[in-house]
Formats: structure tokens, sequence, C-alpha cells
């Protein structure tokens, strides 16, 4: 495979982010708009297209921030370490054994007092496979920017392990695999992650991590934010970029899909609730869907707003899918059926019409004329790749 180098945004004329978003099982969906989107790129540019040779941050939270892992990582040839038609497969082959079907509602329970003492998974698996594909990657290494956050329950605050901060907070340069696992680490279904790593200096720092949407369910607000930092910063690689020049920009949000059309709760029963209702119900956990709902929906109507007050509401693009039903909206049902079904809805939601948060409204509804998710994804990968070689044309002529 060739090695492919990556120029930055100062020879072109844009900005490029792609983000995905927080839920477990249900990132299968956002793998095959990947895939999809990989794919266009190739018809265009050669088999060897990968997504990390088109984006300037990929951006990822808990299993996005896995997703993320994959497509930026190197390996031995220095290229991507998954290709976006691998992510499908690895789900599918991992997260059976990452969310065993055999354990309790409630994980480990107490014999004596009959009471949850542990989370629902001990998370070995997880760790054990995330540390044998990332091995000792560090944050440094990825092919392109990368921004992936969590939470320091010891802090009570925010971690963001982004590349651009770690080559000044060297501290933050952590290895991928504890990154990952930390920002997976979501509460009542797996354990927290501690850890430590050393700065430049020697110094130790310390993390106690749990999962990232618990800072940012949908972290594309981040990845802008650390771009514009840069830009701020005058970072040589953004060239003429302005702060907020939403016209140079161009993002694609990729959701896991949620249940909003069941109404799975109300006030009138949740005004009953106590603490073990919130944290389980109907096989749900209300607490850990409404932080997660909540994140994600303020950070696209963010967005929707920043994109919009500047006539550029077609550099963005997000795709979710707020219609899933039963067990397909879970975090962790990971039977094959369900599985294979959510690889169905990740298909179908290829076919549907594109939608926008509406400014007056705040709910999704369908854009006149821009066609399907499949279509836009088409259309972007020609502006990715005409993006991608005006940068390549101008970085030669530069040497010349």
């Amino acid at each position: 495979m060739a090695t492919v180098t990556r120029q930055p945004p100062k020879h072109g004329q844009m900005v490029t982010i792609l983000s995905v978003d927080g839920g477990g099982i249900r990132g299968i969906i956002p793998g095959v708009l990947i895939e999809y989107l990989e794919s266009q790129l190739q018809e265009l540019d050669g088999k060897d297209a990968r997504i990390a040779d088109y984006f300037d941050m990929i951006s990822g939270t808990s299993t996005g921030g896995l997703i993320t892992a994959m497509l930026t990582a190197p390996n031995q040839h220095n290229r991507p370490l998954y290709a976006a038609n691998e992510i499908v497969p690895f789900y599918l082959e991992h997260c059976p054994k990452i969310f065993p079907q055999l354990n309790g509602i409630f994980g480990i329970l107490d014999p004596v007092r009959g009471v949850a003492i542990g989370p629902k998974y001990n998370g070995q698996y997880l760790h054990d496979t995330v540390r044998k594909i990332l091995g000792t990657t560090r944050l440094h290494e990825t092919l392109t920017n990368v921004v992936i956050p969590a939470f320091d329950i010891k802090k009570l605050q925010p971690v963001i392990f982004s590349t651009h901060m770690a080559k000044t907070v060297t501290s933050l340069d952590a290895h991928l695999a504890d990154i990952c696992i930390g920002t997976s680490a979501a509460p009542t279904y797996l354990p927290s992650h501690y850890f430590t790593n050393q700065d430049k200096d020697g110094k130790t720092a310390e993390f106690d991590l749990i999962d990232g949407g618990m800072a940012a369910n949908n972290p594309s607000l981040i990845a802008f934010s650390e771009i514009t930092k840069e830009i701020t910063k005058a970072n040589p690689d953004y060239g003429t970029v302005k702060p907020l020049e939403m016209s140079r920009f161009l993002m694609i949000t990729l959701g896991t899909g949620s249940n909003k059309t069941e109404q799975k709760y109300n006030a009138r029963m949740s005004a009953q609730w106590g603490t073990v209702s919130w944290i389980f119900f109907n096989g749900s956990t209300p607490i850990i869907d409404v932080f997660s709902e909540a994140s994600a929906d303020m950070v696209d109507y963010h967005n929707s707003v920043l994109f919009h007050a500047s006539d550029s509401q077609h550099n963005y693009l997000r795709i979710d899918d707020d219609t899933l039903k039963g067990t397909l909206a879970s975090v962790d049902i990971a039977t094959k059926e369900n599985l294979e079904n959510l690889v169905k809805t990740g298909k179908e939601l290829l076919e549907k019409p594109v939608v926008r948060m509406s400014m007056a409204t705040g709910l999704y509804e369908p854009v006149p004329g821009a066609g399907t998710n499949a279509n836009s994804l088409k259309s972007l990968a020609k502006i990715l790749s005409d993006e991608k070689k005006l940068r390549d044309a101008n970085a030669k002529a530069a040497l010349n």
C-alpha cells in the first residue's frame, strides 16, 4: 500500500472535519456510513484511498472514539490500521464478547444484599482487544489530527485528548488504547479507567476516566473549537483561514441513532422515580439516555446555527436516525440478530432523505432538493477529493 502524505489546509481552500457520536454497539450505524463514504472516495482516487487522507480532524466519543482510533492509528506501513470496510466486521465479531448477553440486568450482584456492586460488564475483553489492536501507539502518532473527549471523575471535569494539545501538553500524549478505554467507560455498563502518563519532564499525570459522553456525546463542536483555537494561535498549517469563517469549513457529523418516537418516559412516570429507576427502567438507563441525547442535540443545534448564520449550511451534514425501536436503540444488546439489524438500519439510513435541524423548532426537517444521505455523501466525497488534489498540487508547486 502506497504511503500518502496528507497536506495541511494552507495548501487548499477548506478545513475538513469528521465526527462520530457515542452509542455502544450502535457504532455499527456510522460504521456503515463511513464505509460508504470511503468507497466513494476510492471510486474517485483509487483503492488505497482512506478516510484519514481527507480530514484535517476526526473526532469521536466512546464507541466513536474507538472508530476514530481505528481509522487514524498507523500500521507498519504508516497507513491507517483499519480500512472503513473493516469497521462493521470488527463490531460484529467483538461486540458479543464485549457485551456478553448472559450478564444479569444489573451486572455483578451482592449475593447477600441482592444489590448491584459493579458495572454490568467487567470490560476485560474490551480492554484486551483495544490494547491488542492499538498497542503502544500514542496520540501524537495518528495519521491526522484527532480529538477524543473523556470525563475525569476525580477532577469532575472533561478531558480533551487532542493531537493539537498533545504537542504542548505532553501529559495528554497518552496511549490511544488508554484513551479509548477511558472514553468508552459508560457508567453502569463498564468500569471507570485509571491510568498514568508521564510528560516530557518526567512528571506523572493521573487520569480517572469515565465515558466521554458525559462531556460531549457529539464531539463535533469540540473538534471545531480545537481547530479554531489553532487558527487563533496563528498555526501556519491553517494558512489564511479565519476563526468562524464557516464558508471554509466542511463538517460531517454522524450519529449512532436514538429512539424518540416511542416516548419511553414522561414527567408523570419519572416524578415517581428514585435512584434505581433512573439507573434502570424497563431495560433502559434513563439518566444515560438523557445525558447522551441532550449533549448530542445541543451540539447539533449550535453547529446548525453557526453554519446557517454565514449561509454555509450546505457545508454541514448531520446524519442520524431518531426512529430506532426496541433493542435497536440499546447500547449493549449484542445478539447476532440485533447487530445484523443495526447493519440493515445503517444501510437504510443511506437511502433516507437528508434532514437538518430547524432553527425555529429544533426538530429535524427534510432538506428540499437535497436528496438522500447517500447522495450527499457522494457529493461531499467529490469535494473532499478535489480539495485533496488541490492541496497536493499547491504543495508540489510550493517546492518548485
